[in-house]
């Protein structure tokens, strides 16, 4: 692995994106995208974290493809290291949230967009 891979690897795992499908299990991936997140239910408080880890992961969803066309871009770049310490704010929420299958599928749904952009 390259220092780029290093970095983004690190990036991911700060982001929760790897922990979050460790805890769903990479056999049940598949599975829980396939529903749309309009069907599934989430407790008052999980609907409030996703309002704000979507809007969070819609700033991020852009600064991911613009680093694609223009990886030296400096200010894109401090962007996304703001976003990536944002992201280790939502880390410990997350975790507890995970444990629910229908919070778990509907964060895969949410998060699978921006996965397929990184």
């Amino acid at each position: 692995m390259d220092g780029y891979e290093l970095k983004r690897r690190d990036f991911l795992k700060k982001l929760g994106l790897i922990s979050g499908a460790a805890l769903v299990g990479a056999g049940g991936v598949a599975e829980l995208i396939s529903e749309k997140k309009e069907e599934i239910v989430l407790t008052p408080e999980q609907k409030e974290f996703m309002d704000r880890y979507e809007n969070w992961l819609e700033e991020f969803h852009d600064m991911a493809k613009f680093q694609k066309i223009d990886a030296e871009h400096l200010e894109n770049n401090k962007k996304l290291m703001a976003l990536s310490e944002q992201a280790g704010k939502f880390q410990k929420e997350l975790v507890e949230y995970m444990k629910s299958e229908d919070f778990a599928r509907y964060y895969m749904i949410v998060t699978e967009r921006v996965t397929n952009t990184i």
